[in-house]
């Protein structure tokens, strides 16, 4: 490859690129004989939180479900809790070790929900900070205004608290998040628990207007019809899917939306049920992979990690798994045409791989391989 100012401007044999007039001028960088692959891609984070929910882990351990956490206090409401109470100052730390850890994993661009502020000040503190960390720190953050994450403990038990709420999202956050670019995506989370089907279509069909593209959570806990709707919509991505069916699996594959799955989180949650990915694949349906990092249900910046599961468990083979979390996760995004794949015209962001085969990178699960990662032509991270 021959990169300049940034962006890969010739790709292919040695002979034909060192044929390049500008390759003269080059600095050469011999890898060595690693493997080079696009920088991840990691399509669905929660990149802002206070603190870990460890104390919940025990309880999934001992037999406690998800949703019972939840009812009982925990899950999303704790987060919230935490957040609500951290100062600006303790969530950026955070947040920046986080990424140093996304690119030692070969990550490159993540996108970034809010959802665990849940109030005016503390959805705009996080999103405020992801255009923050965006200017200062190389990997690039996509921002995503997930408002409609729960209903918050404060609504609880009001008649009509969730629609009280979301008349807030929709009559004063949506407007201040548009009218200040603060998110480029608006996402409902759509399940048992948390909004309705209903719901979910006022909020992004107004978030629409307000010239946002749409995500959704769907189908994870329950079927509910959220993947239609994200179709209905033109959503760019709707997420989890492990509950689709094979209705939803037909819509999807006549669709543009991409089906991100998320292995990590029922990984964590100790599910059996993970997303029907081969299905998805073999119907024609674009699927994405991502971590879903969050301090609750997957606490993993690892997408090594994601494709391992991705293969052993969903049984996709390296090479979908690693379009999966390159091209196709760049293309919910929007970002196809300048980064996922390594092309002339694109930005050099690419991953360099201690390993000889491209598919010993799901093969040695838990294990970190990457030697360096490069973010528009410069380095980011390298192992010592």
């Amino acid at each position: 490859m021959l990169v300049r100012d940034g962006k890969i401007v010739g790709a292919g044999t040695r002979r034909d690129v060192e044929r390049r007039p500008e390759a003269k001028r080059a600095e050469k960088f011999d890898v060595g004989g690693r493997v080079i692959l696009p920088g991840f891609v990691d399509s669905h984070t929660h990149l802002i939180h206070a603190a870990s929910r460890a104390e919940e882990y025990e309880l999934k351990i001992q037999g406690a479900s998800y949703e019972e956490i939840a009812r009982n206090g925990g899950g999303i409401l704790n987060s919230v809790k935490k957040l609500r109470a951290a100062t600006r100052e303790a969530l950026k730390k955070r947040a920046v070790a986080a990424l140093g850890e996304f690119a030692a994993h070969g990550t490159t661009t993540i996108e970034a929900k809010s959802g665990y502020g849940l109030d005016v000040a503390s959805e705009l503190k996080i999103l405020t900070l992801h255009r923050v960390l965006n200017q200062e720190q190389p990997v690039e953050i996509i921002s995503t205004f997930l408002g409609a994450h729960v209903v918050p403990l404060e609504y609880r038990g009001k008649p009509g608290g969730a629609e009280m709420y979301l008349a807030l999202l929709i009559d004063k956050l949506l407007p201040e998040v548009a009218v200040r670019d603060l998110a480029e995506y608006c996402d409902v989370f759509c399940d048992r628990g948390a909004f309705t089907v209903s719901q979910s279509k006022r909020l992004l069909t107004r978030a629409k207007e307000h010239g946002l593209r749409l995500r959704l959570h769907a189908e994870q806990l329950s079927h509910t019809g959220a993947t239609r709707l994200a179709v209905e919509l033109l959503a760019a991505s709707c997420d989890h899917l492990e509950q689709v069916n094979d209705a939803d699996i037909r819509a999807l594959a006549k669709s543009d939306t991409v089906a991100t799955l998320l292995p990590g989180c029922d990984f964590h949650l100790g599910l059996k049920a993970y997303a029907p990915a081969r299905k998805l694949i073999d119907a024609g349906a674009i699927v994405g992979l991502a971590t879903d990092y969050n301090p609750g249900t997957s606490p993993t910046v690892s997408m090594p990690m994601v494709l391992s599961l991705a293969c052993n468990q969903m049984r996709m083979t390296p090479a979908e798994a690693i379009c999966a979390a390159t091209i196709n996760a760049a293309y919910s995004l929007g970002r196809h045409a300048s980064i996922g794949s390594l092309e002339p015209g694109k930005q050099a962001d690419l991953s360099v791989w201690e390993v000889e085969d491209y598919r010993e990178i799901p093969y040695h699960f838990g294990m970190n391989l990457c030697w360096m990662t490069m973010k528009r032509g410069a380095i980011v991270w390298m192992k010592d």
